[in-house]
């Protein structure tokens, strides 16, 4: 809408033409998308779901009966305000669309009674990452880079066949929307957690991969859309900044499944708008540390019950379960296998694991990861830019 405008209102004064200027774009949209969350969700939160409390979750009793699903307010006012600034394309439509379906179907969950079956949620994801791969390649070949060594593409980059590369794209961003989906536990943590990712994701699109000279400087392939994407990043950053207000400790309210479905799939994306995969592990290591190592527990365990082993948790470890015959005896967990033992002896995500085994508090959990996130990034990006 601004750059629209900027075209036809620079001709009666010349100070119009700001709003063409990506910056300028970037300040109205965080500051908007800030304004805008912090004081429409006071207003509408009421209208969400309210948290039911999880079983045997540490803390779950303070969560029970706030405000859940913020996301859908968070993701509407990101949606405004990226129409009213962005220069749109058929394909950032597209983008669009998939961030928000992604959003709804974490809000419906949210909102159900009944939580929704992983055959769900995974038919689900499988549809939104597969079309939002599918839109990042454009239907062609993709040139994408990798740390510490070059390709003979332009930028040293490697050209990859759009066949090998929208499933992995869509693997990659299915990690995402899951590991981010995990660290939604603690007050603030996956909020404050992307945003610094955003963050660091909007500083490269815009100004390393979206800039030609200093692309060529490092040694990089140059895209062209990088400050869309860096517009995208910054104005969801705004919107965190407001939402955060309301949901530091002790919280107001919470985004659900909503906003971090939603988070997650915004930061693969930017990742991989990066020309680098592996940009996920350089602008978000502890949220992906956080909730991947639960997704590797959840598949490991799995793989290991349907090979036939008892990966039952010891009903010693769970206060007041509600199944007891779901759980093994500590005789019967003396027979486990030792990886199964392993893997059960530590609580995942990690997060849980220090607040519960560590007996960290919350706010220490919340201020110990963004500490290691914002030591992390900076050595990975050298590791992974500077020495190629």
């Amino acid at each position: 809408m601004l750059p629209f405008l900027s075209e036809h209102l620079t001709q009666f004064w010349g100070p119009f033409r700001l709003l063409s200027s990506f910056l300028v774009l970037i300040a109205i949209g965080s500051s908007l998308a800030a304004i805008l969350s912090f004081f429409f969700l006071p207003k509408l939160w009421d209208r969400l779901p309210h948290d039911g409390g999880k079983a045997f979750v540490k803390g779950s009793e303070a969560a029970k009966g706030k405000p859940t699903g913020a996301g859908v307010i968070l993701v509407n006012i990101f949606t405004l305000v990226i129409l009213l600034v962005l220069p749109l394309h058929w394909r950032f439509v597209g983008i669009i669309a998939c961030l928000y379906f992604c959003m709804m179907t974490g809000y419906l969950d949210d909102k159900s009674s009944t939580p929704w079956g992983q055959l769900k949620k995974g038919l689900l994801d499988a549809v939104v990452v597969l079309a939002a791969a599918t839109l990042l390649s454009r239907g062609k070949d993709v040139t994408i880079w990798l740390p510490i060594f070059k390709g003979s593409a332009p930028g040293g980059g490697f050209v990859i066949p759009v066949a090998i590369y929208i499933p992995c794209a869509a693997f990659l961003l299915w990690i995402s929307i899951n590991a981010v989906n995990c660290s939604d536990g603690v007050d603030g943590l996956a909020g404050s957690l992307a945003l610094m990712t955003l963050f660091i994701l909007g500083i490269f699109l815009y100004g390393v991969t979206g800039h030609k000279k200093i692309a060529e400087y490092f040694l990089l392939p140059h895209y062209t859309d990088g400050a869309h994407w860096a517009t995208m990043a910054f104005i969801t950053c705004g919107m965190l900044a407001g939402y955060l207000w309301h949901n530091a400790k002790p919280s107001s309210v919470m985004m659900g499944d909503a906003g971090s479905r939603f988070l997650g799939l915004l930061i693969g994306l930017g990742s991989l708008a990066c020309g680098n995969p592996f940009m996920l592990l350089v602008v978000a290591p502890i949220l992906l540390f956080n909730g991947g190592t639960g997704l590797v527990k959840i598949l490991l365990l799995r793989l290991l019950k349907n090979l036939g082993f008892d990966v039952r948790q010891a009903l010693s470890r769970v206060p007041n379960p509600i199944n007891p015959q779901n759980f093994a005896t500590d005789e019967e967990v003396e027979k486990q296998i030792g990886l199964v033992r392993f893997i059960q002896r530590y609580r995942f995500p990690i997060h849980d694991q220090c607040r519960k085994n560590l007996d960290w508090s919350d706010t220490q959990v919340l201020v110990r990861f963004m500490l290691l996130q914002a030591l992390l990034t900076p050595f990975l990006i050298l590791l992974f830019v500077k020495l190629r």
